[in-house]
């Protein structure tokens, strides 16, 4: 089997979706499958160092002036809203250079399939048609809305302008009909089965979006708590607004005059400085620590020395860092809305129902001293997480699924 695996971004550095292809492009090769990864420049260096042994086998695309120039203009307007105007001109310029790339690839290679895991949206048009073999795309996993109880936090302007886009997903993807024309497509959910632009022509598959990398995210009983010891909750994350980390601080101030446990954020973003005031407003900056950006090692030996991870993301469509905290072994507390929704069950964590802000509170606040109270249900729960990741979302278990549906692509445009 010869793959062609395409992104606009592969680095473990960047986190999100680009670990996405990292992962793919990892564990194929390490099984001697014939791979090749076609990526942007940007992170060039950092493949070279994580792969020396297979530079032939990626291909990067340039950053031209027309990159720079349409991230330039990007920066000075909102961020979703850059996503379907000069973000989306930027991948789709990006993609008509890769699939020039991907083409000799197939040529020159005989390459078996093509695999676009990224951008894992449900609307974004794909230029992977045409190649001269088949494509599979995904696991794809549309955006969520914030709960009712909380849209007063969305942007009213910009939800207008992100509704005006979508009434045109079905024009782009046909006028730029990777999508549509993709021999496989693979969907997190239902939700993401319904956003796929009309008329696509492929099989679509349920495949969960991420998965775990258990040589990263291990669990390591040395550097846990003992029962008497100062409980340490944990959360992981951009400090963004949908994130809920403002909420989190409220409910772990309540847990601060009842225990003597600390939180841990690490992460950073555009709300780092008011959330530091927040912190100092609440009177609990002796029992807060931002770390700010880590890197994936760090964060798991932080996960290691952590008891609880507290997620209280209000629009989180995946949330691939419950999942590494399950395979830490940490129980978790997190909203009952979105990708973290779809990971969980009672028993390996705590879903808080995000019925009304003050309501939201009070079960972050519930949840917290809970755990916090019984060393016994932390234990219980974090083994139980543990083990639902590595049985449903270890990477390695993922790709053993990934090769079936390559090969059941292949042996479907062959029967055509």
């Amino acid at each position: 089997m010869r793959i062609v695996i395409v992104a606009q971004n592969a680095s473990t550095q960047f986190g999100g979706e680009s670990l996405l292809p990292v992962n793919y492009f990892r564990i194929l090769r390490s099984r001697k499958i014939e791979t090749w990864l076609v990526v942007h420049a940007r992170t060039q260096a950092e493949l070279e160092a994580l792969f020396p042994e297979d530079r032939d086998r990626m291909h990067f695309v340039s950053d031209t002036w027309l990159h720079r120039l349409l991230s330039t203009c990007g920066e000075l307007i909102p961020a979703r809203v850059n996503e379907f105007t000069f973000g989306l001109l930027s991948h789709l310029y990006t993609q008509m250079l890769q699939r020039r790339i991907v083409r000799r690839l197939v040529s020159e290679h005989q390459i078996d399939v093509v695999h676009e895991p990224t951008p894992v949206s449900a609307t974004i048009p794909s230029l992977m048609f045409g190649l001269g073999e088949p494509v599979v795309m995904g696991p794809m996993n549309t955006s969520v809305k914030f709960p009712l109880a909380f849209r007063s936090r969305q942007n009213p302007t910009i939800d207008i302008l992100i509704a005006i886009g979508y009434q045109f997903v079905d024009v782009f993807n046909r006028l730029v009909p990777g999508k549509i024309k993709a021999e496989t497509l693979l969907v997190a959910n239902e939700r993401t089965k319904q956003a796929l632009p009309t008329g696509v022509q492929g099989k679509i598959i349920e495949l969960v979006e991420n998965g775990v990398d258990f040589s990263v995210w291990r669990s390591d009983s040395t550097a846990s708590n003992e029962q008497n010891q100062q409980i340490h909750f944990v959360f992981l994350g951009r400090l963004a607004d949908w994130k809920g980390v403002d909420l989190l601080l409220e409910a772990f101030a309540i847990v601060a005059t009842q225990t003597d446990a600390v939180l841990e954020i690490i992460g950073d973003g555009d709300m780092r400085g008011e959330l530091q005031a927040q912190t100092a407003r609440l009177g609990i900056e002796s029992r807060v620590v931002f770390s700010g950006w880590l890197s994936q090692e760090q964060c798991s030996l932080k996960m290691q020395q952590a008891d609880t991870m507290v997620f209280p993301s209000l629009r989180e469509p995946g949330g691939a860092v419950v999942m590494e905290a399950m395979a830490v072994g940490l129980p978790i507390i997190a909203t009952n809305w979105g990708g973290p929704a779809d990971y969980l069950d009672s028993t390996c964590g705590i879903l808080v129902e995000p019925t009304y802000p003050e309501g939201f509170v009070k079960g972050l606040t519930d949840a917290m001293l809970k755990l916090a109270q019984s060393p016994e249900l932390r234990q219980n729960m974090g083994m139980a997480g543990r083990e639902r990741v590595r049985q449903r979302f270890d990477w390695e278990r993922k790709v053993d699924r990934m090769i079936e549906i390559y090969q059941q692509t292949i042996d479907t445009c062959q029967k055509h």
